[in-house]
């Protein structure tokens, strides 16, 4: 698609001015703005920036929730040429220093008052930072700061400035070109520091396209934006194909009342993470267990009936009268109201990417009439690689490549890509940009996986991470630290889980029991706990989790070449891994690496046979305090079993 953002938005104002592009919920009550408002906001904002000056080419930090106001911001910026660097609302401020140093930042709009102070805080590393505006006022009434204003003086400002000079924006709009830089995008830096990944208007509208033309997207879609706009695949789902399809995008209240807004709207076309998936399910499974014995068996009964037949009926494929009957008669008692309670009554194409998702989680969703699906990208592909078609989605593949999408794995194992919608480069960053894109155009994606016989792709883990065993029963064999941890997260009661065993002679794992599902299960069982680090500990608690972990050895040991990776020893965390303690990053991918220096006496337990080991760890609470929380970790053994032999 040869266009730019702000094109398309003036294109939409002309062909369809008063239907809704936006709505916003304030204070319980839904508020809409049409494209034409939103272009005349824009418009503002635009003029307003120009009069602060913010030139073409230069860079504007935007951070928020999704709000209709930061997203005429970002629209604002790119109408002038400049370059919108969404960053992540729970960033603390020492992680918005790299990004704004580096992209050398004169300009931000901020959402709240907490991301005012957050800004005023980097400005002493960051002194090129002149302008900050905000978009929500409470709190700052008394804030005295130079070069600090509300978005609404900026508007005024815009409108005047567009009054005396009517084609100004117009002409702005005009200059700017498909082949411009659009945005730029901060990888969550796993392994080091972020790094700034350059992308045009090009390369965001094709793909953009792309998936909306897999999928057959129209205006008439509904998408709720409730994830931060700093990730990739937010911002494509949400402002990208927003932008190319003309749909409406939904920005809920706040995050708590997200799981309300999503029943209120109703959404035709839905994108999250595994992790919200499971949460959904988790609670649900919570209140069947709370509810009375009838309304429990007609549940576990017709949910066993979804399960053999669910699928196959969402492949499209026959599944006999008796069947059907029995699934209508199911829909109307309980997949139709369950999927009304979890808000995806309307839901038309469902996705979920960034981790693999477990097979029944995944066959949950799809055997009770939800079209869920997965996808393969990354920021550096603007996230359209891989998709399901509906009649074809698995749990254990991605899909096949979408429109103008090459794929190559090479003799390692890594998996290359290659389409109109890779990265232009890393910021300021060649050696970085020489390291994943070859001179014939090819993405090293760093996923090691394979295309099997039906054309899918089957990502197995990260290309650095696939190690081997080293010494023991399984010497040699291959260890995918990733696939081992999405097999125990994919149990509801298993939140996050860090494996270790590369180059050594044995599987251990240190895992997050989730609180909340662990936390329902003891009360069951009138099992008294006092807060996570108790509960962690429990007996109980310790062999329910040896269950979970044998059932994924066994699953393990039916694979040859996995089998390797069973699990041999294990211990339950006494705090939750949190991304402000640096364990996680702000997309909550594990940082294996740092957690095996941080928890160092922990992994030195785990292999030196030790059955328990006291650890004490600095924690960082949400008003920036630090503490401490310790304990003295059990640590157990869990039975692995012996290959199991393909048959002749």
């Amino acid at each position: 698609m040869q266009t730019t953002f702000p094109r398309l938005l003036m294109q939409h104002a002309a062909k369809r001015p008063a239907e809704p592009a936006m709505r916003e919920k304030e204070y319980g009550i839904w508020q809409a703005l049409s494209w034409l408002q939103l272009s005349e906001m824009v418009k503002a904002i635009a003029c307003g920036l120009h009069q602060a000056g913010l030139q073409r080419g230069e860079h504007m930090v935007v951070i928020g929730a999704n709000r209709p106001r930061l997203y005429a911001t970002m629209l604002a910026a790119q109408s002038l040429g400049a370059i919108p660097i969404p960053l992540y609302q729970d960033s603390v401020a020492t992680e918005c220093v790299f990004p704004m140093q580096n992209a050398e930042v004169r300009f931000a709009l901020v959402e709240d008052q907490e991301q005012v102070d957050k800004m005023l805080e980097v400005r002493e590393q960051c002194p090129q930072l002149t302008h900050i505006f905000y978009d929500d006022p409470r709190g700052l009434r008394n804030y005295e700061e130079s070069g600090l204003s509300s978005l609404d003086e900026l508007l005024v400002v815009g409108k005047a400035f567009a009054a005396q000079h009517p084609v100004f924006f117009d002409e702005q709009v005009q200059l700017g070109q498909p082949s411009d830089v659009a945005a730029l995008f901060f990888t969550s830096g796993t392994t080091g520091q972020p790094k700034g990944v350059v992308h045009t208007h090009h390369t965001l509208t094709d793909r953009a396209e792309a998936g909306a033309e897999f999928d057959h997207l129209t205006e008439h879609e509904e998408v709720l934006a409730y994830l931060p706009p700093a990730w990739i695949g937010q911002n494509c789902f949400s402002y990208a194909q927003w932008l190319v399809c003309g749909y409406v995008v939904n920005c809920p209240e706040s995050s708590s009342t997200v799981t309300i807004d999503l029943k209120e709207i109703g959404p035709t076309y839905y994108f999250a993470p595994p992790r919200v998936f499971e949460g959904l399910l988790t609670s649900v499974m919570i209140r069947m267990e709370d509810a009375g014995a009838v309304k429990r068996a007609m549940f576990h009964s017709f949910m066993a009936l979804a399960q053999r037949v669910g699928p196959t009926r969402m492949d499209g494929k026959p599944i006999g009268v008796l069947n059907t009957l029995l699934y209508g008669l199911g829909n109307l008692c309980v997949y139709g109201p369950l999927r009304n309670s979890l808000g995806f009554s309307r839901v038309r194409v469902a996705y979920t990417a960034g981790e693999a998702i477990g097979p029944d989680l995944f066959s949950f969703y799809r055997s009770i009439g939800i079209n869920l699906k997965q996808l393969y990208g990354s920021t550096e592909t603007a996230v359209f690689v891989c998709l399901q078609p509906d009649n074809e989605a698995r749990a254990d593949t991605v899909g096949v490549p979408c429109k103008g999408v090459q794929i190559k794995v090479a003799e390692n194992g890594e998996v290359l890509v290659k389409s109109e919608g890779l990265l232009k480069e890393y910021y300021k960053n060649p050696a970085a940009t020489a390291e994943v894109l070859t001179a014939d155009g090819w993405y090293h994606t760093s996923d090691a996986g394979f295309i099997d016989a039906q054309g899918h792709l089957k990502i197995i883990d990260r290309v650095k991470d696939v190690g081997r065993i080293k010494g023991g029963a399984f010497d040699g064999a291959m260890f995918a630290p990733k696939y081992v941890e999405n097999k125990l997260k994919f149990f509801p009661q298993i939140k996050e889980v860090v494996a270790y065993g590369d180059q050594r002679e044995k599987v251990c794992v240190m895992i997050n029991i989730d609180f909340d599902a662990v936390g329902n299960w003891a009360e069951r069982r009138n099992l008294p706990y006092a807060g996570y680090t108790d509960l962690a500990q429990k007996p109980e608690v310790y062999e329910f989790i040896r269950t979970c972990v044998e059932k994924v050895n066994a699953d393990l040991a039916a694979d040859a070449l996995l089998a390797g990776s069973q699990i041999s020893r294990f211990l339950v965390l006494h705090k939750e891994l949190d991304a402000d303690d640096g364990e996680l990053t702000r997309t909550n991918k594990v940082r294996r690496g740092f957690i095996a220096d941080k928890y160092l006496p922990l992994v030195d337990a785990l292999y030196g046979g030790k059955t328990e080991q006291f650890i004490e760890t600095v924690v960082k609470f949400e008003d920036g305090r630090s503490g401490s929380v310790s304990a003295t970790l059990k640590i157990s053994d869990a039975k692995t079993f012996a290959p199991v032999k393909a048959a002749a």
